[in-house]
């Protein structure tokens, strides 16, 4: 575990939630505009992961073309400008510390940076077409993922001493180097989760409210309030993208968020040591990413044939014809039910 940090206050925590969700909401006008004018739209998917035509996908989603993507930007260049408005008060005394505190934020702010710079490489990418599957080709991306995920482990590792794992209700569990697999694996895979579910208005956004709001009361509750502050800017920041997200999208968030974000779950999970409850608090998103698993190893190994009418799941239940509001409000519930019942497993384990 880290060591706690400087308090902030409960009201200074939801103050910058506040600051991050005005200031996400005042500059999303401005933000669609200069996409629209620089034709930053979403361009629909050619095939499938396995090279197929996504009938599915272009059937339910023909009507998105076009649409503004790399919303993204707007969530991350929320948390940031939160983050230096913090400094800014710090500064002159109105606080007596910023957000900006290398045992708490740090870390996931690394996550964020690096990754935001890797999505949106790759949503732009898209746009322009580019690419065997339009966007960064699967070497790059991976070698650029397996780098963060690596520089991460061996910080927390060699750097921060970290080489055990708490498992509720039952303890510590010394895994030594082992930590360093682990880390990579729970990090990539934890951002690639988010990347699959990001495939309908409003999901992965509400998901990743519940999540991070989830992960702030886990923080707070355990003293780490800097990490909690961060926690609640991040809800704060999601929340106003999510505002104009809901169907139908004024915009889509793009791997430019679902990237980041879904890294900076892990790490905020192996910072506060919950690791092994984040598959409860991110639990939509490991579905989805088993979904799409389970569909590609069925088509290989039994000559085609597929579980699920679609993957990720949420296409599946498109097809059944749910409706893509009906789905997305419905795994909201499940995610919040798991969520939940996470921070319980994190507070009594």
């Amino acid at each position: 575990m880290i060591v706690p940090r400087p308090d902030v206050p409960l009201l200074f925590i939801l103050g910058y939630a506040l600051f991050a969700f005005l200031f996400g909401l005042l500059a999303t006008p401005w933000f669609i505009r200069f996409l629209r004018r620089n034709r930053l739209g979403k361009q629909l998917r050619v095939e499938t992961v396995d090279g197929r035509e996504p009938t599915v996908f272009r059937k339910y989603h023909k009507h998105k073309f076009g649409t503004p993507t790399m919303g993204g930007v707007l969530i991350w260049s929320s948390i940031l400008v939160t983050i230096l408005f913090s400094r800014v008060l710090s500064f002159f005394g109105f606080v007596d510390h910023s957000l900006l505190q290398r045992g708490e934020v740090y870390l996931p702010l690394f996550t964020l940076i690096t990754m935001a710079i890797l999505g949106s490489l790759d949503d732009y990418l898209n746009i322009l077409g580019v690419g065997a599957k339009k966007g960064l080709d699967v070497l790059p991306k991976i070698s650029s993922l397996l780098l963060i995920a690596v520089v991460g482990a061996f910080w927390f590792y060699l750097k921060l001493g970290y080489d055990q794992i708490y498992i509720p209700f039952w303890g510590d569990v010394r895994v030594g180097w082992w930590y360093i697999p682990i880390f990579m694996f729970v990090l990539i895979g934890t951002a690639n989760a988010s990347n699959v579910t990001d495939g309908l208005d409003g999901l992965l956004s509400g998901l990743l409210v519940v999540a991070f709001g989830a992960f702030g009361v886990l923080a707070y509750i355990h003293g780490f309030s800097v990490l909690a502050a961060f926690c609640a800017v991040c809800v704060g920041a999601i929340a106003a993208f999510l505002w104009n997200n809901v169907p139908p999208a004024l915009f889509f968030m793009g791997d430019s968020g679902s990237l980041p974000l879904g890294g900076m779950l892990a790490v905020i999970a192996f910072m506060t040591d919950t690791v092994v409850i984040l598959p409860l608090i991110a639990f939509v998103l490991v579905v989805e990413m088993l979904s799409v698993i389970i569909q590609l190893t069925s088509k290989k190994f039994r000559g085609g044939k597929k579980v699920f009418k679609a993957a990720p799941i949420h296409h599946h239940f498109e097809a059944l014809d749910w409706g893509e509001s009906k789905v997305t409000m419905r795994l909201w519930i499940i995610g919040a039910f798991f969520a939940f019942l996470g921070v319980i497993v994190g507070v009594m384990g």
